[in-house]
């Protein structure tokens, strides 16, 4: 329950559910134009803007410019946490939500390499960088906004709506490319892959219209009157958070689980070695992900329950077993196995982890700096981990045995996430107003309304 005010004080009142459906619209819309991206990365790119290499450095070359993004999020991260920080969550989420837009729609549009030669992947770098910009504070805003808003004991709940909604514009992405992906490779390639793209106008303008009528938090607005807003939310976060933001920065690093089955394997599956269809791999990535849209929720509500740190240390360690049977099947190029492990990795243990951490971080954090803390911790990990894709291409093995070091790779990243999850302190009954104090304690479970 929100707490009551003063008489005379202004009403803040939470709409939990309001925000949430919110943050889980806006995610859906701006990552659909991020997840198409990696899509067209691994089965499109190395051929339009990469042409003149042989297949394995064009698809080195196309999962580069997937992972530059990541190395502008860091930057995007501290300058749209700080005004979202200092001049609230709901405007810096219709400028991320815009920004992506507007980005994706242009890719769609560039000319290809045979048209315009180098200046063709170099316009898709400068445009990627400006997707990374955007994505460096989409997350980190919407979980804040979330949080904020949400009732005691029921933080995780709530908040899961923003990874459902990062979830289904993972689902939508793929969807839309995969009858583009049936036509002839010819017509596949001069003109199928730019339709996802274009569509994204019309993505901008719903989201724009859901995000622009919610109200700004309470807990913000709060700070705000009582003039507690910091005058440089970083140089605070980092004075007083920076073991929180150092621990962020490590849980992200399971990330690395999601672009290598969503980005590297597809490429990986469809190469010459392998063979498989593209049909099938996105098939595959959209079904781990339809079953993640309720396993993200039933997760986040167990933690509501019994704490955030287990239920994330499951899921992340769960990822690091099961990528090798996923990572094999892939090899042996069976289509079975591939369906039951990606979705029992993607949709079940990896979803646990992914479904935690919007409480698990956001909580580490007061007011002042949340959304800086969130974003700053949170990019810094994904940036690490954007280029896994790059690394696994230039790593994986000739021979039956050569999906090894890549197994290894993903899931050292998970089990280092896993680990650092359990160091951090239990929030999950925790009040709002005491997070990121050193001297919160746990509310009596017996006044929580759950």
């Amino acid at each position: 329950m929100s707490p009551t005010p003063a008489p005379g004080a202004p009403t803040h009142e939470r709409t939990p559910r309001k925000a949430a459906i919110a943050s889980f619209v806006g995610s859906m819309l701006e990552y659909y134009d991020f997840f198409i991206y990696g899509a067209a990365a691994g089965l499109v790119f190395p051929k339009v803007f990469f042409p003149d290499t042989d297949p394995t450095t064009g698809t080195l070359l196309s999962l580069a410019t997937f992972g530059v993004a990541y190395v502008a999020r860091p930057l995007g991260a501290v300058v749209i946490g700080h005004f979202g920080d200092k001049v609230g969550r709901k405007r810096m989420l219709v400028l991320t939500l815009l920004l992506m837009g507007v980005s994706t729609f242009l890719i769609g549009a560039l000319p290809s390499y045979a048209a315009i030669g180098v200046a063709a992947p170099i316009l898709l770098v400068v445009l990627r960088i400006a997707q990374g910009l955007s994505a460096a504070g989409e997350q980190a805003g919407a979980n804040s906004m979330t949080l904020e808003h949400s009732p005691e004991g029921r933080r995780g709940f709530f908040t899961s709506f923003t990874l459902v909604g990062t979830q289904a514009g993972l689902i939508l992405a793929n969807l839309v490319f995969i009858p583009f992906a049936l036509l002839p490779e010819d017509q596949f390639l001069s003109w199928g892959w730019r339709i996802p793209f274009f569509l994204s106008a019309a993505v901008v303008a719903v989201g724009y219209w859901v995000r622009r009528s919610l109200p700004e938090t309470p807990e913000f607005e709060r700070a705000s009157e009582e003039h507690e807003v910091a005058k440089l939310p970083v140089a605070v976060l980092f004075r007083d958070h920076w073991a929180s933001v150092l621990r962020v920065v490590l849980c992200a690093l399971v990330s690395v689980v999601s672009t290598i089955v969503g980005t590297w394997a597809l490429a990986h599956g469809t190469s010459d070695a392998i063979g498989m269809e593209r049909s099938t791999l996105l098939w595959m990535v959209v079904l781990a992900n339809l079953i993640a849209l309720g396993t993200l929720v039933l997760w986040a509500r167990l933690s509501d329950r019994i704490g955030r740190r287990p239920v994330f240390a499951f899921g992340a360690i769960g990822s690091a077993v099961t990528i090798f049977p996923f990572l094999w099947a892939l090899q042996q190029g069976n289509v079975a196995l591939v369906f039951v492990f990606g979705i029992l990795l993607s949709g079940v243990f990896y979803s646990a982890a992914n479904g935690i951490w919007p409480s698990l971080y956001g909580e580490m954090f007061d007011t002042r700096v949340r959304y800086s803390g969130m974003a700053i911790g949170t990019q810094v990990g994904f940036a690490l981990g954007g280029f896994s894709p790059v690394i696994a291409t230039a790593i994986v093995g000739e021979g039956p045995n050569g999906w090894l070091p890549v197994a290894f790779l993903t899931a050292g990243a998970a089990l280092v996430a896993g680990l650092c999850a359990l160091t951090a302190r239990e929030t999950a009954h925790v009040p709002l107003e005491q997070l990121g104090s050193r001297d919160a304690l746990p509310r009596d479970r017996s006044l929580v309304d759950a």
